[in-house]
């Protein structure tokens, strides 16, 4: 049976993690957090990439959506404000899921709204890193 694949993909500032406000994103770094899903979820092919570039991000949507089962998503700050990669998370056949560490609802007024969650299959936020983890085993249940 062929494994299920994953892109993990993670936009701007997401590179910074372990050491930006670790009061609000933690201590643990991204390549740190890749490493724990890929050792949690051994039967599932995981892929990962970051990016602070909107068009970047919105290449690999293009590219791994119309090939993968999914995708984990973290938009960073483009969820509030990219209409763009909202357009391509809606045009790809995978399903997404929206991720943020931070609970986007008890923080400033201008992160409350995810324009790109609106295309997403499910949002997950304020769970810390255990959402990405929430987000992948979602999509091994579908």
């Amino acid at each position: 049976m062929p494994r299920l694949h994953i892109l993990i993909l993670n936009g701007p500032n997401l590179n910074m993690l372990g050491t930006r406000e670790p009061e609000v994103y933690g201590d643990v770094t991204l390549p740190q957090l890749i490493t724990e899903l890929k050792d949690n979820f051994q039967d599932v092919l995981i892929e990962d990439f970051q990016s602070n570039d909107e068009g970047a991000l919105i290449e690999v949507l293009h590219d791994y959506g119309m090939r993968c089962d999914g995708v984990v998503f973290n938009p960073g700050g483009y969820a509030h404000t990219s209409v763009a990669i909202r357009d391509a998370v809606a045009s790809i056949k995978a399903p997404v899921i929206e991720v943020h560490i931070s609970n986007i609802h008890a923080r400033e007024e201008f992160r409350n709204i995810s324009i790109v969650g609106g295309a997403c299959k499910g949002v997950i936020s304020g769970l810390g890193n255990r959402g990405y983890s929430i987000a992948v085993e979602y999509l091994i249940s579908l």
